[in-house]
């Protein structure tokens, strides 16, 4: 939800105006540094939702813009859960790249043996 709403904030904002491509699933993962099935997931969310369109081999494109609310713009807070589980995947994440530069250290100091 997090890319999907990125994504929906970079539309409304202009940055990809009504008939623009996105960038293509591989520059959106290095940007969020996610999966290509969590870009999927966020890509299929602003299909529904009437903002782009896409098929396969051919990159999304724009269609229409977010619709606003009429209290305003700013998005909704999110939920206390959401920001619990925000926050463990954040950790989780930090955990593991600890691990991969201490099994990348490991394999270096190994590589002659």
């Amino acid at each position: 939800m997090r890319i999907a709403d990125e994504l929906r904030q970079d539309i409304a904002s202009g940055r990809y105006a009504v008939g623009e491509t996105l960038p293509s699933i591989a520059k959106l993962r290095e940007r969020f540094g996610a999966a290509g099935a969590t870009i999927e997931r966020a890509l299929a969310v602003l299909r529904e939702e009437g903002i782009i369109t896409s098929r396969q081999g051919i990159p999304s494109v724009v269609t229409g813009a977010p619709e606003h609310d009429e209290a305003g713009d700013a998005p909704p807070e999110p939920s206390e859960e959401f920001t619990l589980l925000w926050n463990q995947l954040q950790e989780i994440r930090e955990h593991l790249r600890q691990q991969k530069a201490k099994l990348d250290e490991l394999d270096e100091r190994t590589r002659d043996l």
